[in-house]
């Protein structure tokens, strides 16, 4: 089972798998608290897995807990907000 977690010093949400880190979604916070997310990577022999749809739906949950909004310079980020549509609502206009 996947864990993700939040590391403010890496700037970055990660996913876990059998202890170990298999991906991560990096942040950097602006000015304004926006988070801009600007690329996301999941390791290659872990890929076709759903690990980053996992990923990038865990952080955005995290986001809205936390009362954030986000720009998805990501390609990865979009797309999931695009077929995400529950998740607009956190994307700064």
């Amino acid at each position: 089972m996947a864990d993700v977690r939040r590391n403010d010093d890496e700037g970055q949400y990660e996913i876990w798998v059998d202890g170990g880190p298999v991906g991560f979604t990096q942040f950097r916070v602006r000015d304004d608290g926006v988070l801009v997310f600007p690329h996301t990577v999941i390791d290659e022999d872990q890929r076709g897995k759903g690990l980053g749809g996992q990923l990038i739906g865990a952080a955005l949950d995290d986001v809205r807990a936390r009362g954030e909004r986000i720009v998805a310079q990501c390609e990865a980020v979009r797309g999931f907000v695009d077929e995400h549509q529950e998740y607009a609502d956190l994307v700064e206009a």
